[in-house]
């Protein structure tokens, strides 16, 4: 029989197979509708009886990251989107580790219901496995002087209280939570680890390609302006409460960035950038890809790059950089300071500068997707975190057949990110001043000292 759960807001009939029951599409916020897809989240509200949790929900207002590829939202979608899935081994079990994942999508895209997502192959592990939708694009983190900043955020932290209120009901222990995301979702995890609101709402946090893009708040306001401009309408949150949620997503991207958006730095939740201030009692394990930007890449034209223009762009050192790597083509070294400065750098200095326990971690695996061209590109970690390989997400980044070697990466990966949730330690010694001892996931998965050395020299001052 399909398993009934009770919540703090209703019971919850879920669904079983092959082990594992899954519980979906659980609100934990009110609907997104009018001026609210702007306010911080309200209580869901309660209901009688018991309510079907075996599909997604809806997923929140959101446009497109590329041009041409259609949108996973749609405006006549229902608005109740808002909302926690479920995997658990055994809903009558009790104490079980907790993990909670933030999606990724550059701030301006993400569902929860994306098909790498799944959590069942690490339910089995004998953990307990969330995942949530939460604002993003103009909603999530659009300026707007009368609304608190950061809305994404304050959507993660309802969900995380969420799970603190409800988790034990599906076998779960709420004080053995581990919350972990890639790339925007990872800089979320990143934010949330240095934030005073995140304090008590988890034990340990997973940071796969943590990005700087924080934001300050002139930054913020000057793009809403623009967005504001471009629509007609005060930038005010009834203003735009007024407006379909498509007709600003149409005028919110400008060709020259992936993302106009990303946390701002509000002086409230966001205080600074995150390496500077992330909590001592919250284990850290945090990593890269080896050649991020490449994914990016794929949509632009190397030869035309100039290395030295990027590297000005963006405060470093050209020389610095020829000197370390002599050997690199332009191309390949314009790829390199974009992958240094958006991901690799700054997730070295949330391992390096946490005051409490930490972890590094490099994927240098190649995919052999694209006749090799992404290698060990952005994302390519995410149907390895899950063992999930038949999304579009994991067809683009691995090809149309899944490599041996990725199968035994998963499933060593995915060995290391559970017993770290249960037990704080991913089997690895952790990264110190000195040897900087990190994992390094490749068809031989090792130990190094400092990798990527070269370029956290170069960014060192």
């Amino acid at each position: 029989m399909d398993p009934l759960v009770q919540t703090t807001r209703g019971a919850v009939r879920g669904r079983s197979a092959d082990g594992v029951s899954s519980f979906k599409g659980i609100p934990y916020a009110a609907p997104l509708d009018g001026v609210r897809r702007f306010q911080p989240p309200q209580p869901a509200e309660p209901w009688d009886g018991e309510r079907d949790a075996s599909r997604y929900s809806a997923d929140t207002p959101q446009g497109t990251l590329l041009p041409g590829v259609p949108s996973s939202w749609n405006p006549a979608d229902d608005s109740e989107s808002l909302t926690v899935n479920v995997w658990t081994p055994d809903p009558g079990a009790s104490g079980l580790p907790v993990m909670v994942w933030i999606y990724g999508g550059a701030f301006l895209v993400g569902t929860s219901r994306q098909p790498e997502y799944d959590g069942a192959n690490l339910a089995r592990g004998g953990l307990v496995i969330v995942s949530m939708n939460y604002r993003v694009g103009f909603e999530g983190f659009g300026w707007l002087p009368d609304q608190p900043q950061n809305r994404a955020f304050l959507d993660q932290l309802a969900a995380l209280r969420w799970v603190q209120e409800n988790i034990a009901s599906f076998g779960g222990d709420p004080d053995n939570v581990t919350i972990f995301g890639e790339s925007a979702g990872a800089t979320a995890v990143a934010a949330l680890t240095a934030a005073e609101a995140g304090r008590g709402l988890f034990r340990r946090a997973i940071g796969q390609s943590i990005a700087g893009g924080f934001q300050q708040e002139a930054t913020a306001r000057a793009t809403g302006e623009r967005i504001a401009a471009a629509l007609g309408v005060p930038l005010t949150a009834e203003a735009f409460g007024e407006l379909p949620s498509e007709a600003i997503h149409g005028v919110q991207s400008t060709p020259s960035t992936i993302t106009p958006y990303g946390p701002v730095v509000d002086g409230e939740l966001v205080t600074d950038v995150p390496w500077r201030g992330l909590r001592k009692e919250v284990d850290l394990l945090a990593g890269f890809n080896r050649d991020e930007y490449r994914l990016f890449a794929a949509n632009e034209d190397l030869s035309t790059k100039d290395p030295a223009a990027t590297a000005a762009a963006i405060g470093t050192s050209i020389d610095a950089y020829r000197a370390a790597y002599p050997d690199l083509s332009d191309p390949d070294l314009y790829v390199l300071i974009m992958s240094d400065s958006i991901f690799r750098i700054p997730t070295t200095w949330c391992a390096q500068d946490h005051p409490g326990r930490s972890w590094l971690y490099e994927l240098t695996w190649p995919s052999p997707a694209f006749g090799g061209f992404l290698r060990c590109c952005h994302a390519l970690d995410v149907p390895l975190t899950f063992g999930n390989f038949d999304g579009e997400l994991a067809t683009m980044v691995l090809g149309g057949t899944v490599p041996p070697e990725a199968r035994l990466i998963s499933e060593e990966m995915r060995k290391a990110w559970t017993t770290f949730a249960t037990s704080g330690d991913p089997g690895w010694p952790e990264y110190e001043p000195g040897e900087r001892l990190a994992r390094r996931w490749d068809a031989q998965i090792s130990v190094e000292s400092d990798p990527e050395g070269a370029s956290r020299r170069i960014w060192a001052g």
